[in-house]
């Protein structure tokens, strides 16, 4: 399988990616155990295939880790292709020193056995606590030095964003929710984004695997069945942003749009996020080991969606409510 040229994309003059973002949150634990050997496995058929791009985070479990053991099997095999590795920096609000970000990152560094990053995604949970200010400045200064290629913020909303960029912070992405359940990025970010240069990774674009043919005109679960985090999330989610019978509604859309291309609702669901030009790419959580898509992903890539399927989401996304107004901005859903 040889993926096309749309799928690749650059966020930067030297930091090419694939659109598809292979996200490793689900081996943080909190989806069921996962067999490391298989999840090496794992990894080596997504690159192969080309979903040459990981995002990852300092407190996923052992997704750093496994960034080490894979690129010393790939070293010995002698195929290492262009492979990124996005992590993420989630320190705990407290007064911050440029030693406690430089032992922060070191410790990426060492668990993932790369001399310089190829991104830290700086989150922070507290605005009221202003020491975020000293810790982007920081990173700046080791992005600088050298041992950090690129800068990306997770979850920051856009008036912290805008802050961020005023301040001349050299930042390339936000990782953000935004799938056609949350649209709350078309809003004030996309604004700020197109304003700053800045694209933005997607996650939660397929909530969680709710928006597929698994729940498609089944009656609503319940909370027993939802055995995952990323499950019992974004049933949340769902739940505020409208109820099971106008979810049900949406699917059945999906699945009429989703024919006519021969492809799933989850390519659907994600092709809509992609053809915002704000986006780089959509995070799609990968269970390493467990469960793969990697045929079912590729078919994104295979059509463009016509103003009349926009046309028939946007009849069905107008009866929801809107989560700009009851969550707030991107990320506030987390402070």
């Amino acid at each position: 399988m040889i993926l096309p040229q749309e799928s690749r994309t650059y966020i930067s003059n030297d930091i090419e990616i694939c659109r598809i973002i292979n996200g490793m949150w689900q081996i943080s634990g909190a989806h069921g155990p996962i067999n490391m050997e298989k999840a090496l496995e794992a990894m080596g058929d997504f690159t192969d295939n080309g979903f040459i791009t990981w995002d990852l985070a300092d407190h996923y479990g052992p997704a750093e880790d496994f960034v080490k053991y894979f690129r010393k099997l790939r070293r010995k095999e002698h195929q290492e292709p262009n492979l990124r590795f996005f992590t993420k920096w989630v320190p705990n609000p407290q007064p911050i020193s440029k030693e406690i970000v430089r032992k922060a990152i070191d410790l990426s560094r060492r668990r993932m056995d790369m001399n310089v990053l190829d991104m830290v995604q700086f989150h922070w949970w507290d605005y009221q606590d202003k020491n975020y200010i000293n810790a982007i400045e920081y990173l700046e200064e080791l992005r600088e030095e050298g041992i950090i290629l690129s800068l990306g913020l997770t979850n920051f909303d856009s008036l912290h964003v805008e802050e961020l960029c005023e301040m001349g912070i050299k930042i390339i992405t936000n990782q953000v929710q935004y799938s056609i359940i949350d649209r709350r990025p078309e809003k004030f970010m996309t604004q700020v984004c197109q304003k700053y240069g800045i694209k933005l990774f997607a996650y939660g674009t397929l909530c969680g695997g709710l928006l597929s043919e698994k729940y498609l005109g089944k009656s609503e679960p319940y909370r027993s069945d939802l055995n995952t985090a990323s499950l019992n999330k974004y049933k949340n989610m769902i739940n505020r942003w409208g109820n099971w019978d106008l979810f049900q509604e949406l699917l059945s859309t999906l699945n009429h749009i989703a024919k006519k291309y021969g492809v799933s609702i989850s390519n659907i669901a994600v092709r809509y996020i992609l053809e915002n030009p704000i986006i780089a790419g959509a995070i799609i959580g990968v269970r390493l080991g467990v469960s793969e898509h990697l045929v079912e992903n590729s078919k994104v890539f295979n059509f463009s969606l016509e103003r009349s399927d926009l046309d028939e989401i946007e009849k069905v996304s107008s009866k929801a409510n809107n989560l700009l107004e009851i969550i707030g901005d991107c990320g506030d859903e987390y402070r």
